[in-house]
């Protein structure tokens, strides 16, 4: 029995964070991205704060299915302001991360699954004195590979 094996994982980490550079530098937002969480944050900001995967087995065939769960952080609370950027944002990356679905390779796909707001993000993995609470959306990307 062969099985597929690709570094699949890392390609949707990747994936993840390019297709934030990439949709901040199209809209001109400013954005920071990361592939882990930062040490320093300053909104907007936006990260992979973790990767979740289930695994399938049918025959020969397996099929893998990654969550990346993207954090972008649009401020220090959920002011109207901060509401109203967190849903321009979330509406217009949901259509445009839609259209490239392709962004992890040819072999799989990389879309947007769901969106929840996070009201009360707290960066509890900085030092305590650093420690903020931010308005914060986190949005799950889901990509396929099998073989």
């Amino acid at each position: 029995m062969t099985l597929l094996r690709i570094p699949f994982q890392t390609e949707m980490r990747r994936a993840a964070v390019q297709m934030l550079d990439d949709f901040a530098a199209e809209y001109d937002l400013g954005l920071q991205s990361y592939a882990g969480r930062p040490r320093n944050i300053a909104p907007p900001t936006a990260f992979v704060d973790r990767l979740k995967e289930t695994i399938v087995f049918s025959g020969q065939v397996r099929q893998r299915t990654v969550q990346v769960d993207v954090v972008v952080l649009h401020g220090l609370f959920d002011s109207a302001d901060a509401a109203a950027q967190k849903d321009a944002f979330v509406d217009t990356f949901i259509d445009w991360a839609s259209d490239r679905w392709h962004a992890a390779g040819s072999n799989t796909v990389l879309e947007p699954r769901t969106v929840e707001d996070d009201p009360e993000y707290v960066s509890d993995w900085q030092p305590l004195e650093a420690q903020r609470t931010y308005y914060a959306s986190v949005i799950t990307l889901e990509g396929f590979a099998g073989g």
